[in-house]
């Protein structure tokens, strides 16, 4: 008698049980849903997706402490992950360059502010005074010294990445100094606290679908959807380009490791919808980074490269500002010359590296760049006001795959990425459980009596100092013994 199949109803109910991509595709509709139909009810509604980002920024610096401390040990060796740093700062600057160029080449051939005539002493200046909170962007010595932690718990309690990148990296290298027959407990403890940030990560994640319906809700019902048709030619040319980036990104990451960026986007979908939904990208972090150490990434790649990028890889962010800065000067009749496009590339340059984590900072960099000009009026980047949030979505996306892409490429580039192992987490074929499914943790992929460096697809890692080929899992107990310092 052949099996029984499932009714729709329950195949739906189980869909919506198990899976979080569904759970957060129903959130969002219902969001906009709610959003149009009861806009005052709606505003009331940003706590939930507030609440879950302030959840999820608490795990971010201890799990990237604990992450890259663990890839330089297992690594064993610090000019190595030297190398990841200046190759992964180099592949920034490349990629951030190119966004910009396309954003000025896009907005040059389609020119969305042309015909607005707008007067620049009609527009309310003290609303961007509002959204930025009288802040301004850090110079580059500022950057410099903001990045060095004052202390070590200060670092923790701010939720300063770079600063917890620092740490990581002194903390790993003294490891490998001190090496095995010093310090043999201090590795296993981290790892094992790696494991724990890791299973807290999967139970803040089952609140993600009511993070998702209240931001989405609260946009909806603050702005509306009629800011959509007046900025439309803007928001449209904004998102192809976007698209244009995103090809150009899959084109190189085919070239330089062979992998799909379209399987990758499919890998993490889940991830992507929620920083749609959240309009933020560190709402996904700690999740992308098991996914690319799943994905063949070595820690010590995925520990400095995501992170860093946050700060230093804004492709999104660049985009936009490119094509934000020629849109308010066609607007106010201003028509820049090739050199001063050219300085708005230098400009945005700098000005895009010292944005994360300040309030309104792409109207900050929007008015230092209309500065340094002097041509169009600091007051008109008010005119973005309107859809500067309409274009979080583009913003995340493109910041997120450009970091990822990154992660990849510079792992191929250092020899730190596992080619098939990635071939076969794309495809499917791993056999390796996704991190929502069944009803699982984050942490409750991978065995976490095993420390990190002798799982598969993490290379030949061994020991503090002391790199050992790949080797089956051994016991908890076994973990406990020292191990031979290097000859």
């Amino acid at each position: 008698m052949p099996p029984s199949v499932p009714s729709l109803p329950r195949r739906v109910a189980r869909t919506l049980r198990t899976s979080l991509f569904a759970q957060v595709s129903c959130a969002l509709v219902l969001g906009i849903v709610v959003g149009k139909l009861w806009p005052d009810t709606a505003t009331a509604l940003q706590p939930l997706g507030d609440g879950f980002t302030r959840l999820i920024k608490t795990v971010i610096s201890p799990l990237v402490f604990c992450v890259v401390v663990v890839g330089i040990a297992k690594a064993g060796d610090l000019k190595a992950f030297g190398r990841i740093g200046v190759k992964a700062l180099i592949w920034f600057e490349i990629a951030s360059t190119a966004a910009l160029v396309i954003g000025l080449v896009a907005a040059n051939v389609v020119g969305p502010g042309k015909g607005m005539n707008v007067d620049p002493s009609s527009l309310n200046t003290a609303a961007v005074d509002e959204t930025t909170g009288g802040g301004h962007l850090p110079t580059t010595t500022e950057f410099v010294l903001n990045a060095l932690p004052q202390s070590f718990v200060g670092a923790f309690a701010e939720n300063e990445l770079l600063q917890v990148l620092i740490l990581a990296c002194l903390v790993g290298a003294a490891l490998l100094h001190l090496g095995h027959t010093k310090v043999p407990k201090i590795l296993p403890a981290i790892e094992q606290a790696q494991e724990i940030v890791f299973a807290v990560v999967g139970f803040i994640m089952r609140l993600a679908p009511l993070a998702v319906f209240g931001a989405m809700a609260h946009l909806v019902g603050n702005y509306g959807l009629g800011v959509m048709r007046t900025y439309a030619k803007l928001i449209v040319l904004c998102y192809v380009a976007a698209a244009l980036f995103v090809a150009l990104l899959a084109v190189a990451l085919k070239a330089v490791t062979g992998l799909s960026l379209w399987k990758f986007l499919r890998y993490i979908r889940e991830e992507m919808l929620l920083a749609l939904g959240t309009a933020s990208t560190e709402s996904v972090m700690p999740r992308v980074m098991q996914k690319l150490r799943r994905a063949g990434a070595r820690d010590d790649a995925v520990g400095l490269v995501l992170p860093t990028g946050y700060s230093f890889n804004l492709d999104g962010a660049s985009l936009y500002l490119s094509i934000g800065t020629l849109f308010i000067a066609q607007a106010v009749g201003v028509d820049l010359s090739l050199g001063q496009q050219i300085t708005v590339v230098l400009v945005l340059m700098l000005t895009s590296k010292g944005m994360a984590g300040i309030p309104g900072s792409a109207f900050l960099a929007l008015s230092a760049t209309a500065s340094s000009l002097g041509a169009i009026p600091a007051g008109a980047v008010a005119l973005l006001l309107g859809v500067d949030r309409i274009m979080d979505s583009m913003r995340v996306v493109t910041n997120l795959l450009g970091n990822c892409v990154a992660v990849f490429a510079v792992s191929r580039w250092e020899g730190a990425l596992d080619i098939e192992r990635a071939k076969r987490t794309l495809d499917g074929e791993d056999g390796t459980p996704a991190p929502d499914e069944a009803g699982k943790g984050a942490g409750d992929t991978e065995d976490a009596s095993v420390p990190v460096g002798t799982r598969k697809g993490a290379g030949a890692e061994g020991g503090i100092g002391a790199p050992v080929p790949d080797i089956p899992a051994q016991k908890a107990q076994d973990l406990k013994e020292p191990a031979p310092e290097a000859g």
